[in-house]
């Protein structure tokens, strides 16, 4: 479901990918109380939610995990090929750590549980959509201790990468927004995500999440 009326350039658009009519109708009422955000489309299916984001590119894909037929992580998978600039959030009842490990590996900015406070999901969604990784506080060491048991597998060189995308990485990696980047190097937030864009594919990481995760565990700044 497309709604083009709901567009606006002050506004961070967002597509809804939940097989739950209800979760959907109560997300969107949320989100329409604040000016900053606004949902744009819907599925209530993995591969609906793929034709829609391959159209729209939408700022933020707030994306649930367990969806029949074409599950969350399969459709998160499918959503990393293409050729998408927005953040990919999962938002989802499961606090298993073999989900929310996969989830990251798959290439997630972020996860959500769906029973948090209104007001602390809408705060979330407003970071994620600058470019910030978020997490509901009961993920993080959950993530922490999944990852300790999953070291990284691909070799990586951080000397493939141009000054500025070093530069930009390690910002990354102090947990800063595009946005911010931008100001901190005096360069339009376009440009950097063009930058993150090549950088995650020259050091073959999904997410910002990864390459965080990666710039800690490697000791590399």
């Amino acid at each position: 479901m497309y709604n083009e009326a709901y567009l606006d350039e002050d506004k961070a658009t967002i597509l809804l990918i939940d097989d739950h009519p209800m979760l959907r109708n109560g997300v969107k009422q949320l989100i329409g109380m604040v000016d900053n955000l606004c949902i744009v489309a819907e599925a209530n299916c993995g591969k609906d939610g793929i034709t829609l984001a391959t159209k729209l590119d939408p700022d933020l894909i707030l994306l649930d995990l367990n969806m029949p037929e074409f599950n969350g992580l399969e459709t998160l998978s499918k959503l990393r090929e293409c050729e998408l600039t927005g953040r990919i959030v999962v938002f989802t009842v499961s606090n298993y750590e073999g989900d929310i490990v996969n989830a990251f590996k798959y290439g997630a900015d972020g996860y959500l549980l769906k029973d948090m406070e209104p007001e602390d999901l809408l705060r979330s969604l407003q970071q994620a959509a600058l470019g910030k990784i978020v997490l509901s506080d009961a993920i993080a060491p959950i993530l922490a201790s999944g990852l300790r048991h999953s070291p990284p597998t691909t070799k990586r060189d951080i000397e493939s990468l141009t000054v500025r995308e070093k530069d930009i990485i390690r910002l990354i990696s102090h947990g800063l927004s595009n946005k911010l980047i931008a100001r901190k190097l005096m360069i339009t937030e376009g440009t950097v995500k063009v930058h993150v864009k090549n950088l995650l594919k020259k050091l073959s990481l999904k997410s910002r999440v990864e390459a965080a995760v990666w710039i800690h565990q490697e000791n590399i700044f």
